[in-house]
Formats: C-alpha cells, structure tokens, sequence
C-alpha cells in the first residue's frame, strides 16, 4: 500500500485565515509550475516520426489544457487533519498529516502534494465523515470563496464528542449560489448518499431514481469523472460517453468535466447515436409508440434472416483441370450450423465463403494433393463460392430493409404475424410508397429501427461507461440502441419516473434496465432534495399522486423556504412585470410556458425592451433571462422562474397525464423563487 505525504502542520499562532490563503497562493504557484513543466517539454527526440510527434502533441496540448488554473474557481474547498493512520485505503496518512482537497492533484518542486484530487481514497472521508463514523478524522474545514478569493472557512472538530452538530452554512451557501452561465459542479457539495453512487465500481451498471433537484445529472458527471481518475487507462481505450436529451441540455452541462479536468469525455444525444439516416419526418404519437416498441426488434429479426435461403444446387469448383463438387445438402448443414450460432448476419455471411472453401480443401488432401491456406483462400474469392452465396445469404442494407418494411404491406405482414396486431401494423405503414433510402422523411423512431437491423447485420461497437441522463423518457427500442453502445462495459441511468414526458415514458426502471441489457443493474434512489426551495417541491409534488403513484416525494433538505407566489393575471404584461421582478435579484432567471404560448411572449418581452435567450444559450451579466419552451425545460435549472399558464402546458401534450408530468418538470426548474402567473384556473390536480 502506497503512503501519502503531506505539508507539515503550520504552527498554532497567527491568522488561520492568512495562513490558508498563502496556501492558496502558494498552491496556484505551484499548479502554475507543473503547467510551466509541461510547457517546455521537447518531444523532438520521443517522436520517432510524424505520427508520433502528432500524438504526443494532441496529449501534451490536452495536459495543458487540464492544468489550468481558473481564476474564478477555487483551487481547494476542504481540508482533512487526520489524527493518525489506521492502515487503511480511507486514510493513508501518518499522525497529524493535512490535506487540502479539491478538483484536482497539485505537488511541489520536490512532488509532495499541496492540493489532493477529490476522488483519491484519503479525500472520501470529506464526504462521509460523521459524528457517528468520523473516519480518523480530527478536523474538516470547508472553505468559503468570493470569485476566486478565499474569504471564510468553517470546522467541525469530528472527533470531539462534545460539539454540537450543526448545518454548515458555507455548504448551504454553496448550494444556493445564484446561478449564471451553465451548470457547474458539486464537487464541493457531494452528499453522503451521492458520494456513494460517484464511487460505485466500473464493473457496475448502476439506476440512480431522483427527483427535482436531488443532483442525479450531477452525481452522473462526477461518477464519470471519478471512473476516469480509477480506471483512466483502460477508460482511454474503450472509451466514455454522455447522452443527453436534447442539445440545449447537452449544451448546459459541457463545462461540469471540464472544469474537473476531463476533456475526453463525449457528449451527444440518442440521435447522434443511430444518425443513419438524415431526420426529416415526424410520427403521430400512435405510430411512434409502436416502432419504439420492443416487439418491433423480433420483427426486424425476422425480416433480416428471411434473406437467407437454402440451396437447390451443388456448388461446382474449377481448379485446373478437376471439378470440386459441394453437394446442396452439404451447405444446406453449413447454413443451418450458421443460423444456429447465431451470430450476426454479416459476420455469418463473412464465415460462409470459408467454410465452402474447407470442404473443397479436404477434398483436395483426400485426393492426394497438398493445398495450403493460400489455396482455400481463392477457393473463398472464386467467383463459383461467391455465386453460391449471394444466393443463399445475400447482403442486407439495413435502411433498405426498414424502408421496405415501412412501405409493403405484405412484406410487414409477413414478418409481424404473430407480434404485431393488424392495426398495429397499419399505424406504421407510410401512406405513400417511397422511392429511395434518401427521399424517404426518416423519423426518429425510423432511425432506431436502422440501428437496430445495422446491429443484426454488424456488431455495434461497445465503450466502457455510458451515461444516460433523463431516461425515462425513452422508448424500449431507444434503451436498446444504447445498451448496444454499452454491451462489455457498464452504464449509469439517471432519471425520474415522475418527469416522464413521451407517450412512450418509462414505466419501471427494472423494465427499462432489461432492455438495457443492463438487468442486474442496482437502482438507487435519491430523494433528498437540495436544489428545489421546500415551498416550491411541496407545491409541486401534489402532482405526484397522479403522475407517479407510490413515488417518493422529494424531501428539500434547505434552510431557506425559498421565494413562491401564485398570481392571477390579466394579460401578458403582468407577465413581463413578473420577470422584471425577479431580474431584480442576483442570478438568473426562467420564463417558461407551453410551447404555443413562447411567439406571443416574445413579443411581449421585446415590446418591453426586455432581452431574452433561447434554451443552450449562455446567460451573462448582462443578459440573465431564457424564454424556455416547456417542451425543452427538463433537466435545465435557473435561480427564479415564471412559470406561465400551466392548464396550457398540460393541455399541450396528447393525455393529461403526459401534461401533469410536463408540469411538474416545468415547476421544479426554480432553485431560489418562484411565480405562478395565470388567467386560467389552475388544473384541478394541484388543489
């Protein structure tokens, strides 16, 4: 077991506070050091060439980038004095040894640490240190910051049995900073609970169900990051992604890695992922329920390995002046050994041609002569094999394939028997015969059935850690192309039944995580809520019951009740005059409302001279309100938030419980306040 050193303790006297900011200083000058080291390094006489002098660079170039020192951004936020070392991974530490910990490893000229990266194990205890289970630990001490500049610290002497346990306001005031610009990190905030799904194995695929403001998108980040500082090596080769519902969301959360130092990580959506096809069409909601069902892969299985025949002939091979004959019930054993692996079907198609070449190989010893491998290779390449098994094992153009399943009836049927109803299948029947792959106006749901034929023909190459944020609100067939990505590596599924918003929303996360392929998956929930004011998840969760029955409600684990009104209102401008008040205060701030409602808003916004964002846009100073169309709020989060019309929000979806889920996302956005403004009658469901 390796052992940690540390900076010796600092003598007792003197200003602790002066005392901590000259190791802030002191640590960025030596953070700027290592940056400097990394600088200067000459790779001219590594890179034996191009190639490699091009690598080097690109991961030179990424070390810089990791080093950097971000001045508004707080080099460490803790400190752990351990009382002595038990000799055990959570505190590699000798007696009286201190450690600063924060987002990232800084030492010494002489490479002692002077800041530890918050997912080493000495660091854990920071976290999950108690009263009750102190973990060898004397003193934590959190750090309060100011931009950049260390302006506070606060103690809590762990192993002192007679202080008292209290809040920490300096996480309190952490938590409730005003929020402008895109998400940050929690790494100074972890909670217990979060802290043990962030430290959770790689070998696990791990089902985090939260609610509003619990942090799961957070606590999936940071157990990215985390995963990438256990297993980085193995992580470099098979690789990490991110998978978010929509752009605007992507956009929100890109600077949560990097600002822990992880810049290799992927980010996309499930689009990205099975982008076969250009995306140009739009299915009712019937229809798109259908395809995303998981029957639709048997019927596409069906469909793929109905190409394949058995032979009426023998295959017939000229090497010279002899003919090397394969009988027909031969290779019909062949093609049966073949289905009855079931591997892919290209992969199949690929072994065929070999196997032929085999037989004619032994036939050949049998004769007397002596072929080796080169000879069963052009056996394999002869035009008479290649005949034979274009006839019985032809190749499959997986958009092909969908398009005719899509447009000919009789094709559908005959492969659906049994799986789909007749209805079901008319809903997904296109009402106009399509020319080509490329005229067609692919849908979504259309692309995930490509993917799904494309992974029956060819195996989809799988990384080491997916992460899946705002699952629930995926179709069977959309888990399904992204367990493909996932197959020999793990996955962390992040969401909330409650805030499932598709006509196909997840109904259970076990249900889901089968079609993962991610069964075995553990599922845990968090429910402590320090996002969301109490007065706002209250209010709010009166939903639950009918959106969500047997759910949890959120707990809000904050001191400060928070900011809550519901106004009636007579036209839009009190709608302005409701934003303009909440721009009053520090932070940014949220206009949401139905979808069909944001042209008449905008208007109104402009006519008051009020500037606006759309969704992914990055608030600044100057500019701190986004029009957020209900459609794209989930998952967003903003400081205050209007709240427009919410009987619209919920009659713009296609059932009312779709709409109830629609609004519970759109009231759980606020982090300090919230308005309700309305000229209707609230739904029934909120009392």
């Amino acid at each position: 077991m390796s052992t940690l050193s540390a900076p010796s303790l600092p003598a007792p006297d003197g200003d602790p506070l002066a005392r901590e900011r000259g190791h802030l200083a002191s640590s960025r000058g030596a953070l700027r050091a290592m940056r400097e080291d990394v600088e200067a390094l000459d790779i001219s006489d590594v890179a034996a060439n191009w190639v490699n002098a091009q690598i080097l660079g690109r991961q030179i170039g990424e070390r810089i980038k990791a080093l950097a020192d971000l001045s508004d951004t707080p080099l460490f936020f803790g400190r752990l004095d351990y009382l002595h070392a038990p000799g055990t991974d959570l505190a590699e530490g000798a007696e009286g040894e201190r450690f600063y910990i924060g987002r990232r490893h800084v030492h010494d000229g002489d490479g002692d640490p002077m800041v530890i990266d918050w997912r080493a194990p000495v660091s854990q205890p920071f976290y999950r240190a108690s009263k009750k289970d102190p973990m060898d630990v004397g003193l934590r001490r959190r750090f309060g910051y100011t931009g950049g500049d260390l302006t506070a610290y606060e103690d809590e002497h762990l192993s002192d049995p007679s202080e008292t346990v209290r809040t920490s306001k300096l996480l309190q005031q952490e938590i409730e900073r005003p929020r402008v610009g895109p998400m940050r990190d929690i790494v100074a905030t972890i909670q217990p609970e979060q802290d043990e799904i962030v430290r959770s194995g790689l070998g696990g695929t791990v089902c985090v169900q939260g609610g509003p403001g619990t942090g799961k998108t957070a606590v999936g980040l940071h157990r990215v990051a985390y995963l990438l500082y256990a297993h980085r090596e193995r992580l470099a080769r098979t690789g990490t992604l991110v998978i978010g519902p929509n752009r605007s969301f992507l956009h929100y959360i890109e600077q949560v890695l990097p600002a822990l130092g992880e810049l290799a990580v992927r980010q996309g959506t499930v689009d990205d992922l099975v982008a076969h096809v250009e995306v140009r069409g739009e299915d009712d909601a019937t229809a798109a329920v259908v395809k995303g069902d998981a029957r639709m892969a048997e019927v596409l299985r069906r469909a793929v390995y109905a190409h394949v025949s058995m032979p009426a002939e023998p295959v017939v091979v000229v090497r010279g002046s002899r003919r090397w004959r394969v009988p027909a019930y031969e290779l019909e054993q062949m093609i049966r050994e073949l289905l009855d692996r079931d591997i892919r079907y290209g992969a199949a198609r690929e072994a065929l041609p070999q196997r032929i070449a085999h037989v004619v190989l032994v036939q050949m010893e049998r004769s007397g002569e002596a072929p080796d491998d080169r000879v069963q290779d052009a056996v394999a390449r002869g035009s008479a094999v290649k005949a034979a098994v274009k006839a019985v094992w032809p190749a499959v153009d997986p958009a092909k394939l969908v398009l005719r399943l899509l447009s000919d009836a009789e094709f559908l049927a005959t492969h659906a028997e049994g799986v789909l109803t007749d209805d079901e299948q008319k809903t997904i029947l296109w009402p106009k015969p399509v020319r080509s792959v490329k005229t067609a106006k692919w849908s979504s749901a259309d692309a995930v059935l490509i993917d799904e034929a494309t992974d029956l023909v060819e195996r989809t190459h799988s990384l080491g850690h997916v992460v899946l944020d705002e699952a629930q609100d995926l179709s069977p067939m959309q888990y399904r192309a992204v367990g493909r990505r996932c197959t020999t590596g793990s996955a962390t599924v992040l969401g909330d039944l409650a805030q499932g918003t598709t006509p196909w929303a997840t109904r259970s996360w076990q249900e889901a995580l089968t079609h993962l392929g991610k069964a075995d998956a553990v599922i845990e929930e968090l429910t402590a809520g320090f996002r969301v004011p109490t007065d706002v998840i209250t209010y709010a969760s009166r939903l639950l019951p009918h959106i969500a029955p047997g759910l949890t409600p959120v707990a809000s684990v904050r001191e400060n009740p928070g900011f809550f009104d519901l106004r009636p209102i007579a036209d839009d401008t009190e709608v302005v005059a409701a934003c303009e008040e909440l721009l009053r205060n520090e932070g940014s701030t949220g206009l949401i409302a139905a979808d069909t409602r944001i042209p008449a808003l905008a208007e109104a916004l402009t006519t008051a001279g009020l500037r606006f964002l759309s969704p992914g846009e990055e608030t600044t100073a100057e500019t701190r309100l986004t029009l957020v169309p209900a459609s794209l709020a989930k998952g967003l989060e903003y400081d205050y938030v209007v709240l427009d019309e919410p009987q619209a929000v919920v009659n713009a979806e296609p059932d009312e419980r779709t709409g109830l889920r629609r609004l519970y996302v759109s009231l759980t956005r606020a982090v300090s306040g919230l308005i309700v403004t309305h000229s209707t009658a609230l739904p029934e469901q909120l009392g």
